[in-house]
């Protein structure tokens, strides 16, 4: 199946992140490179964009969607949660700027073999990387029941995520799941019948649960954000696409603490707990995708992007570095 994404509010990112010709800009989940091109066009041969993804077919296809940049990309499969020692091992110590766009890809939702979608039947998968030994099977084959009611609970906002978990291992104890047509006849087994008449599929949030867990994804997500602040340039900016309120609540809250880290009571008159600010939230509102996009590619319409900048004063001592590999 052919790799297609089309990337969301990409000129409200490529606005955003203030590009310099000569930068160097990392994009933590470089999908089919849609956001990447339109980066990697602004820079100059002085400028250098590294691209990381975790899915081989985003890198085959991004390989080939930016082969006219060869000379500034470089493409990385991993996670972007490795971001500190894929740039050590490059000589890179700072970067001008860092996007992420969060979520799950248009090709892996529509191609079946993946096991994303609740509307088509297919093994249960949901690897984003199809090297990760944990697969959906093996979560909801393997996990016990609380573990599962948790994931749903917490990850799916799923109001009855007990029954079923509870379902899920009864049906386990007959014949082990196998195909997501398997996990979407308990789901709607679960749920009464004027519930699932309401708020669209019922499906959708046990599939976004289990998709949260087999990746790891607000784990990653929350694990990393103050890592790639630190990694920032002075004035170097962040700017994160989110598509649901478990990632855009971390993404917001890690933005704020980053920008006001004072833990002093409020009584005090001066913060004496020594903690600085990182930087400056730019995006006071999360920047949302206009009508015009929703009505062009319905799933932009969840989308909400924040941006963070770097202040100067929070960059250490010796900064700016000597050697051009460094940063800039």
């Amino acid at each position: 199946m052919e790799f297609r994404h089309e990337s969301v509010l990409i000129n409200e990112v490529i606005d955003n992140l203030n590009i310099r010709p000569d930068g160097i800009y990392v994009d933590g989940t470089l999908g089919g490179g849609g956001h990447s091109f339109r980066i990697a066009e602004r820079l100059t041969e002085g400028g250098r964009l590294i691209g990381i993804d975790q899915d081989m077919d985003a890198i085959r296809a991004a390989s080939k969607h930016l082969s006219v940049y060869r000379d500034r990309v470089e493409l990385v499969h991993d996670n972007y949660e490795d971001i500190d020692s894929i740039l050590q091992e490059r000589g890179i110590r700072r970067v001008n700027g860092i996007l992420l766009d969060l979520g799950v890809s248009s090709y892996q939702l529509d191609n079946p073999e993946r096991g994303f979608s609740y509307q088509q039947d297919a093994p249960l998968d949901m690897r984003m990387d199809q090297s990760n030994p944990l697969d959906a099977a093996k979560i909801l084959n393997e996990w016990p029941e609380e573990e599962l009611a948790r994931i749903l609970r917490e990850y799916g906002e799923e109001r009855y995520a007990s029954a079923i978990a509870r379902n899920i291992v009864r049906q386990r104890e007959k014949k082990p799941l196998s195909r997501t047509s398997e996990l979407v006849e308990i789901v709607r087994r679960s749920i009464p019948m004027k519930m699932q008449e309401k708020g669209g599929n019922p499906c959708k949030r046990t599939f976004q649960a289990v998709r949260i867990a087999c990746n790891r994804e607000l784990e990653v997500l929350s694990d990393s954000l103050d890592t790639m602040i630190d990694l920032l340039a002075p004035e170097g900016r962040i700017a994160i696409i989110t598509f649901q309120s478990l990632e855009d609540r971390i993404v917001k809250t890690a933005f704020r603490k980053n920008e006001n880290p004072c833990i002093c009571p409020p009584e005090f008159p001066v913060c004496v707990c020594g903690r600085k600010s990182k930087g400056t939230v730019i995006t006071r509102k999360a920047i949302l995708p206009s009508a015009a996009e929703v009505e062009h590619n319905r799933r932009a319409s969840s989308a909400k992007l924040r941006v963070f900048e770097k202040t100067k004063e929070s960059v250490p001592a010796g900064w700016p570095p000597q050697n051009r590999g460094e940063g800039s």
